[in-house]
């Protein structure tokens, strides 16, 4: 099994940052991509960006690119989510994913978070 746990999120002014952590713990070895993805009040859970311990290209959804970074320190199973010139349309609960496979923009991934919350004011 595979545990992560996400930290960093908090309430923010719109225009401002937030830089999101996820540490895996457990079965890391059996992990290469690690994502993280959201979920708005009333809304489903959407993918936000996602990094592949092979090659360590991400992929962003188009909501997100330029505006948020994602990366990850292999030597410490930690993925990060940088993210900037924050909208309140970015207000939701973030969570962190893993799975071993390739990088999917689906929520098929084997393990979540618990999930942290942003909150962006106007």
């Amino acid at each position: 099994q595979v545990q992560l746990v996400e930290s960093g999120g908090g309430l923010v002014q719109a225009g401002g940052s937030l830089r999101l952590s996820c540490a895996a713990s457990g079965r890391t070895f059996s992990i290469n991509v690690m994502a993280w993805f959201r979920q708005a009040p009333g809304k489903e859970r959407e993918f936000v960006a996602a990094i592949s311990k092979s090659s360590g290209s991400p992929y962003y959804s188009d909501s997100v690119k330029g505006r948020f970074t994602i990366s990850r320190d292999n030597a410490k199973n930690t993925v990060y989510l940088q993210m900037s010139s924050l909208k309140p349309e970015d207000t939701a609960v973030y969570y962190c994913a893993a799975r071993g496979g390739v990088i999917l923009a689906t929520r098929e991934y084997e393990y979540w978070g618990v999930g942290t919350q942003v909150t962006v004011s106007s």
